[in-house]
């Protein structure tokens, strides 16, 4: 991907909702929860403290994440959707 978010803004691609249940029901569009599980794509430097230091991002590239609810801006590349948050927006991470 080109495209380097800036400051502490993280750029992530929502995992997809699953359509058929473990029972093998289709789900329609309106039953299908919402994703809040994402994996991390670009991070951008860190935010810049008042003396000048760069506090880093808590996540990292290929990391998965646990997403608020609601929030995060909706960005298309390469006709793909991706969702820009800032770093203390994000909930939590998957430790495996």
């Amino acid at each position: 991907i080109k495209f380097l978010p800036l400051f502490d803004r993280v750029l992530v691609e929502r995992l997809v909702a699953e359509t058929v249940t473990k029972g093998g029901i289709m789900l329609p569009e309106k039953a299908q929860g919402k994703v809040l599980q994402a994996t991390v794509v670009a991070v951008g430097p860190g935010s810049v403290t008042q003396k000048g230091n760069v506090l880093p991002v808590s996540v990292k590239v290929g990391e998965k994440v646990l997403l608020p609810e609601y929030g995060g801006t909706k960005v298309s590349l390469d006709d793909k959707d991706y969702f820009l948050f800032r770093d203390g927006d994000i909930l939590g991470k998957y430790v495996e």
